[in-house]
């Protein structure tokens, strides 16, 4: 199955600005995909065809005139539901908001829109964005594209697998604690988190908290690169929102790598690792040491009490957020975002005044490493998809894990030092399911993460132990 739909972004935008193809032609190709794949893989979840249609002919009559075009012009996208979306139903992957039409969207989406991206659809999320299982009340599960029995993780995982199916060019997701992160590394494409404030977020319900963010996602580095350089912007309303980085406006530039000094960490010193990942990261990570200045095995300064510091500040958001409705409609919840509020109430005011301090000291940890590096390496996830009807998986190599969050641990572990961090595939896993390659640095190393991890893609897309897997469509197709 090779159609329009599936050029990349940066092909298919290029090929509307000569002419060569219409961002008609372009959305129906989409659409058309998105009919004979979603019934299998339930990754978009609410359609908006009939205003797609009309703002592709729009688009069209625009490029035939010799208008201006902006950087996305014509080119669909998907956006997560946890994302306000004007006049397009956005559930939240909530029954108490099944039915809730925006009036307006959110300012991402608003910019997207401003830069000629054309709204397809919403893509599914947990509820609220709670899990790295893309499994809802309202919608159901996504399957992973490489088995629809399989979990796409989350919360981002709708976004991944219509980018993986190609469905959509691009698409949105947000990133707490590996939320974008872990479902790019399980079904195989990109997915970017960029450093706090760089795509404001003005709907954030604990604002001065700096974990959560807005993000690209896209099947190449550049295509989530493009997505990023229309999602910028300044906004007030949000405390992290005060600057826009121009650097990242402009194309983006693969970086020299001969340049770089790598530190390589398997777990980051604190996260479980089935040990089939582990040897797998292991073999390939061998693979391409040399195409860097210098490599080295190294843990950033993490011990396990970054855990709980965790959960402490991931209860504080969610208790501020959904306490209330916890207290109202709790038999419409789903369990990981009971899970959240119930576990807040164990903790005291002593509890988060020291879990602050721990990820002050996690992050001036982190931080100090990159006085002899320049990025870090390491695994996405700790485990290959499981099946989406559990709610997480409860072991890692026959130990029993304490909560549904902590097989997140190689995301999590990062987010608390709020680093600009890319996933990019990085070949199979041991049992033919993708994996990601993570790549990190510091808070405010947006460009350098970026460049960086266009040239390492290109370098592991040389290599069939490291390129890119690509699901079956066609037996995605026979399923239907």
């Amino acid at each position: 199955m090779t159609e329009l739909c599936d050029l990349t972004a940066i092909e298919a935008r290029r090929c509307i600005g000569t002419k060569e193809i219409s961002p008609v032609e372009l959305l129906e190709s989409c659409i058309a995909r998105t009919q004979v794949i979603n019934p299998v893989v339930n990754s978009i979840v609410t359609t908006c065809y009939d205003r797609a249609r009309k703002e592709a002919k729009v688009a069209e009559k625009q490029v035939l005139s010799g208008e201006h075009l902006g950087l996305l012009h014509g080119l669909p996208f998907g956006a997560k539901d946890l994302e306000s979306t004007g006049d397009v139903r956005t559930t939240m992957g909530s029954q108490l908001f099944a039915d809730n039409v925006p009036d307006a969207d959110q300012r991402s989406i608003a910019h997207i829109r401003v830069n000629g991206g054309i709204l397809m659809g919403k893509t599914n999320t947990p509820e609220f964005g709670a899990g790295a299982n893309t499994r809802n009340l309202v919608f159901g599960a996504t399957g992973n594209p490489f088995n629809p029995k399989l979990s796409c993780a989350g919360s981002s995982g709708g976004s991944a697998v219509s980018l993986a199916t190609s469905m959509v060019p691009l698409a949105t997701g947000s990133d707490y604690g590996g939320s974008l992160r872990t479902p790019a590394s399980f079904c195989g494409v990109v997915g970017f988190r960029p450093s706090p404030g760089v795509v404001p977020n003005e709907l954030r319900s604990v604002g001065l908290n700096p974990f959560s963010v807005l993000g690209p996602m896209g099947r190449t580095v550049s295509d989530a690169a493009l997505l990023l350089s229309a999602m910028i912007s300044n906004d007030p309303r949000d405390p992290f929102g005060s600057g826009t980085n121009t650097e990242l406006a402009k194309p983006l530039q693969p970086a020299d790598l001969a340049h770089f000094r790598v530190a390589i960490s398997e777990d980051l010193g604190t996260a479980p690792l089935d040990d089939d990942i582990r040897q797998c990261f292991r073999r390939k990570i061998k693979g391409i040491q040399h195409i860097f200045l210098s490599t080295q095995h190294q843990d950033p300064p993490f011990d396990d009490d970054l855990h709980r510091a965790f959960e402490v500040l991931r209860c504080v958001n969610y208790l501020s957020a959904h306490a209330e409705k916890l207290a109202k409609h709790r038999e419409l919840l789903t369990p990981n975002v009971i899970a959240n509020i119930e576990m807040a109430s164990q903790f005291t005011m002593a509890d988060v005044a020291w879990a602050h301090k721990k990820q002050t000291a996690l992050y001036r940890g982190y931080t100090d490493m990159f006085n002899e590096i320049d990025l870090l390496l390491s695994p996405t996830a700790a485990v290959s998809p499981f099946p989406h009807a559990e709610w997480y998986p409860r072991e890692i190599n026959g130990e029993e894990l304490p909560n549904y969050m902590r097989w997140m641990a190689p995301a999590y572990a990062l987010t608390m030092a709020t680093p600009a961090c890319c996933v990019v595939p990085f070949g199979v896993d041991s049992k033919g399911f993708p994996m990601g390659l993570q790549i990190s640095a510091p808070n405010g190393s947006d460009q350098i993460v970026l460049a960086a991890a266009a040239a390492i893609e290109s370098v592991l897309a040389s290599d069939p132990e490291t390129a890119r897997p690509l699901p079956d469509l066609d037996a995605l197709k026979d399923n239907t």
